[in-house]
């Protein structure tokens, strides 16, 4: 489990040895790190709040949402996904905006809201976040890496092609 938390971008977490367990509080310990306890985790100066559900606000929610994917749309039942939980520690490289090329940082209009997206081209990997109507906080939605054939990446080509003049 330590050994995660020295773990850089772009390099994946480990946990093929791990017990079921120790996986997740390794991937607890990065997320508690690096968003829970980072009092300073904003994007372009602006505050970033995990999404509430049913109006309260859930660190677990948030953590549930960036390790699992949704695997039933009628039920929206989730299972873990290792994809994105090995990925886990690059949300704070990109929200710090630390890489710089070949990153695309962006904002659509979509049919329900607004959406920023942070999009890197080389690891092609995607942050979404919701500005809030004030303006000066987001709510982080998920982060995830694309797969599968081009399907994915030809829709952040579109998405890009729609986006707004300035990033909200």
């Amino acid at each position: 489990m330590p050994l995660n938390l020295l773990k850089k971008y772009n390099e994946l977490l480990d946990v093929l040895s791990m017990t079921l367990t120790n996986r997740e509080e390794s991937f607890l310990g990065v997320f508690n790190r690096d968003i829970v306890h980072n009092v300073s985790f904003t994007f372009r100066k602006k505050q970033i709040n995990p999404t509430p559900l049913d109006g309260e606000i859930k660190m677990s929610v948030l953590f549930t949402h960036l390790t699992s994917t949704i695997t039933d749309k009628k039920t929206r039942s989730r299972e873990f996904d290792l994809y994105r939980s090995i990925r886990l520690h690059w949300i704070k490289h990109h929200i710090e905006e630390r890489k710089k090329d070949n990153v695309h940082v962006f904002s659509v209009k979509e049919p329900n809201g607004v959406r920023t997206y942070i999009y890197d081209v080389d690891e092609k990997y995607v942050i979404v976040l919701e500005p809030l109507r004030n303006k000066n906080e987001y709510y982080l939605l998920t982060a995830y890496p694309l797969r599968g054939k081009d399907a994915a990446r030809n829709k952040f080509k579109k998405k890009y092609k729609r986006k707004l003049p300035e990033v909200l």
